[in-house]
């Protein structure tokens, strides 16, 4: 059984393959010229919308990539009114697409959002911005949350709120029912810790997300955060005439955003005016790193629109992120305790001996397998499952011609879970990104994405996930909640459990 079982998974590496390595051998061997469109495979328009809103597509946009992967190979076309769209679910050809990139990368932008910003007379942030804007602003803060030290300078504000969310969980076990072990809906309780931990970095303040009473403001920006995301899908679903006749998710897209803008206008004010009280030489030296991130826009003399327009951007950026990726390690490592327990012998080796049950950021390089955790993790539950561009010429991928302004869309959920990459690509494993395999195309797992476009905040988020799991894990041991079944994910325009994820956090 074993080698058929490798047999089979040898075949089906080989078929994987074929598709791509007959593009190398076609570009290679002679001049092939390249194929236009139309001459992709994909579904009709009709069957194409019959998925999305007949068979609830729009939830399973991450299961339709396999799906679709599965039935017309790594490349295929759909098209939906007059948006045209080519999907790449073969790290070869993202590869392709990534490196043919102009200056200015345009993804396909969250039009719902743009317009939103246009109607209110909103300045734009890195989510909303292209062009030279978007480089303009990406070059400002590029350097406070991208240089090889930035997590070094967080992670001091960081530590203080992991400690407030390790005493936030023990105080919720057990308060909404269920034993008393039992924490509820631990997404939830990660949002809060998300947005407390974006904002003691964004903000240089503590926002109160953690204390046992939740100011009623930093609970509107919380649910604001969950609503925009689904809002956003039904909108972009829908054709321009369709969301006249049925305003009811613009409305609300609207709301939840105008609620996030004010959230983060009462605070910029706050530290703008604590900002003004300081003497001009102390304000100069202050450091731009950490808490000081605002600040720092404010000595770049930023129009304050446009302080504000990053600022929002940034907090919704970094609340979702974190707090369904960390809900998604406890989750696995709750079901796989034997991973959980090399993870904390490896934790506790680490520390200095007599330590107290702290761990410092400073052994976080010393834990591969906490890091080999997170790049799992992000594999099996990309938060963003599948990407796009927007090329600004015309480029050639996989032997097909792709015309300037066509959206082209990555299939990142598809690659990560392709079998030619990863074997048993549907299992946690993180022992596969500790070596002794065959490593995976650079491309094919590619959670905080490639280039110019990456996540600017990926050393922020990866230093809050290690610091987190790393104390969550010294001070209670995480099992699933007695018959909870399996949870899958949903796509909410990222990805999230489809019901809540409950855990018990038994003291160690």
């Amino acid at each position: 059984m074993p080698q058929t079982l490798k047999l089979a998974t040898k075949v089906s590496q080989l078929t994987r393959l074929i598709p791509e390595l007959g593009i190398k051998l076609g570009l290679k061997g002679r001049k092939r010229t390249p194929s236009i469109l139309t001459d992709l495979p994909g579904p009709s328009t009709l069957s194409f919308l019959a998925e999305l809103f007949c068979k609830g597509g729009l939830s399973r946009l991450h299961e339709l990539q396999v799906q679709d992967s599965a039935r017309f190979g790594p490349v295929w076309f759909a098209s939906f009114g007059p948006v045209q769209t080519v999907y790449l679910a073969a790290p070869t050809l993202i590869e392709q697409l990534l490196r043919q990139e102009g200056p200015y990368p345009e993804r396909c932008s969250f039009s719902p959002w743009v317009e939103h910003r246009r109607r209110c007379q909103r300045a734009y942030g890195l989510l909303t911005a292209e062009g030279e804007e978007w480089q303009r602003l990406r070059s400002l803060l590029a350097p406070l949350l991208l240089r090889p030290r930035a997590s070094a300078d967080y992670a001091e504000a960081l530590d203080s709120v992991v400690c407030d969310l390790v005493r936030r969980l023990r105080r919720q076990r057990g308060s909404l029912g269920g034993s008393s072990d039992l924490v509820r809906d631990v997404a939830g309780e990660f949002y809060k810790f998300g947005l407390e931990g974006i904002g003691a970095v964004l903000l240089g303040s503590r926002l109160g997300c953690l204390d046992p009473e939740v100011p009623p403001e930093t609970e509107s920006f919380i649910r604001a955060v969950g609503s925009v995301f689904v809002s956003t899908l039904l909108t972009m679903a829908m054709p321009n005439w369709l969301n006249r006749l049925l305003p009811g998710p613009w409305d609300r897209l609207c709301r939840d955003w105008d609620q996030m803008f004010a959230f983060a206008q009462k605070h910029i004010e706050q530290r703008e005016a604590e900002a003004a009280t300081r003497p001009i030489g102390e304000l100069k030296n202050t450091s731009v790193s950490g808490p000081h991130l605002t600040h720092f826009l404010f000595q770049k003399e930023l129009p304050s629109a446009s302080i504000l327009g990053s600022i929002a951007e940034l907090l919704l950026a970094g609340v979702d992120t974190v707090s369904n990726t960390l809900s998604w390690a406890l989750y696995e490592l709750a079901r796989h305790p034997e991973v959980q327990t090399a993870l904390h012998a490896e934790i506790i080796g680490a520390m200095a001996p007599g330590s107290s049950t702290h761990p410092p950021a400073t052994i976080l390089a010393q834990l591969p397998l906490l890091r080999a955790v997170v790049k799992e993790v992000l594999r099996l539950y990309p938060v963003i499952p599948g990407n796009s561009r927007v090329p600004n010429k015309d480029i050639c991928v996989g032997g097909y011609v792709i015309p300037q302004n066509t959206l082209v869309t990555l299939c990142h959920y598809a690659t990560s879970r392709d079998p030619g990459q990863f074997p048993e690509p549907n299992a946690f494993h993180p022992i596969r990104w500790l070596g002794g395999q065959p490593a995976p195309h650079p491309f094919a797992s590619l959670p905080f994405g490639f280039g110019k476009r990456s996540c600017i905040g990926k050393r922020l988020a990866e230093l809050e996930l290690n610091l987190a799991l790393a104390q969550i894990l010294t001070h209670f041991e995480v099992r699933p909640e007695p018959g909870a079944g399996i949870i899958r994910p949903m796509t909410r325009t990222v990805l999230v459990p489809e019901r809540s994820i409950n855990l018990k956090f038994v003291d160690r």
